[in-house]
């Protein structure tokens, strides 16, 4: 998979020697979008276009042209007024819509009828510090909580998109009965960018790329 989506910072001194090695590894909410974008290309059947929505805090964390032309995708048309909205394409002709812009959810797509929103949140995947687990598990809350905010609409597939980390796990294991009766999945990324479904009946992740 990925080698380059999480960025390497070296923790504040509050934080010295609660992440395991010498420096914190944070997935970025940036990071978990173009991950999720890139499993719905490969795992959609007959998906061509995916779009991504992300802020300028976004954008200022994660440098999506670099990382997306890494990928083999070429900005053929620019959108917006920041330098990485825009669409790009690859070889095969697989589209990602890069569109800075809220309100829309973080990652959606649509093929054969069937549409697909992701609200995404990222995090350091290597901390013991309470406070940074506490934003892990706050950060799963609040997407499940962003797509509760939308009304049920047939044949529209809602996910809560978060990093991969022993605490999401369980609480993700624990929430994933009560979101999917109100068709919300859960989805775990980990940090080179496999996608995890976490299946209600087993309260663990299933390996979905």
């Amino acid at each position: 998979m990925f080698d380059d989506l999480i960025t390497h910072r070296a923790p504040p001194p509050n934080r010295v020697g609660m992440c395991d090695g010498e420096h914190e590894q944070h997935l970025t909410e940036g990071a978990v979008m173009v991950a999720f974008a890139m499993h719905l290309l490969r795992t959609v059947p007959g998906l061509r276009e995916v779009s991504i929505h992300p802020d300028g805090e976004h954008g200022k964390r994660f440098d999506f042209s670099g990382w997306l032309g890494k990928r083999g995708f070429v900005m053929t048309s620019g959108l917006g007024k920041t330098v990485y909205g825009g669409t790009y394409a690859d070889t095969d002709g697989k589209t990602i819509v890069v569109n800075p812009s809220s309100g829309r959810g973080d990652v959606v797509a649509e093929s054969d009828g069937m549409r697909v929103v992701a609200e995404c949140k990222g995090g350091i995947v290597n901390t013991r510090h309470a406070g940074q687990l506490s934003r892990l598990r706050q950060g799963l809350c609040e997407v499940i909580g962003l797509s509760l905010a939308t009304p049920l609409v047939e044949r529209r597939r809602q996910f809560a998109v978060v990093p991969r980390t022993k605490v999401t796990e369980t609480l993700a294991g624990r929430m994933a009965a009560r979101a999917l009766s109100a068709g919300i999945e859960i989805a775990l990324v980990d940090a080179r960018g496999n996608v995890f479904d976490v299946r209600p009946e087993t309260e663990e992740g299933r390996r979905a790329s």
